[in-house]
């Protein structure tokens, strides 16, 4: 790619643990986001200011889609969650965006994530779409590669 070239939505992926979910159709909410703290202060002439400075970084969340397969990678993860098994749930993990090669292409890894929910899209018999589910996880910190 030339340096100014931009990257097409074509594929992503979750790494938990080293294995790699890929088929993933859908990221959202994966944002990094931190406080503001705001001071008051007084010039040197004594006018009243309010000065905004950087604060703690929030934890975030983000929402993966992929469609509906015999995979169960998600499904132990979360009955972990469910159960409170807090040491074995928190893990380090990414997103990772892929080319239409298939080459990944950029990176964002997650600090101590762990799967908040999991919903299938709505059932309806006869219907033709894609069976999905939708995994929400939420993470610590956020770092891009």
């Amino acid at each position: 790619m030339a340096e100014y070239d931009v990257n097409i939505a074509h594929s992503f992926g979750l790494e938990v643990d080293g294995i790699v979910i890929k088929h993933i159709t859908e990221v959202s909410g994966l944002k990094r986001d931190q406080e503001v703290v705001e001071v008051d202060m007084k010039t040197p002439d004594g006018k009243p200011i309010k000065v905004k400075m950087p604060g703690l970084p929030k934890a975030g969340e983000v929402t993966l889609v992929r469609g509906l397969t015999s995979d169960t990678s998600f499904d132990k993860w979360i009955k972990d969650a469910r159960f409170g098994d807090v040491d074995s749930i928190r893990k380090g993990g990414a997103i990772i965006m892929y080319d239409l090669k298939g080459t990944a292409v950029k990176r964002y890894n997650l600090t101590n994530a762990w799967p908040k929910s999991i919903e299938l899209n709505a059932l309806k018999a006869g219907d033709n779409s894609i069976l999905t589910e939708k995994l929400v996880v939420v993470f610590e910190d956020m770092e891009a590669e």
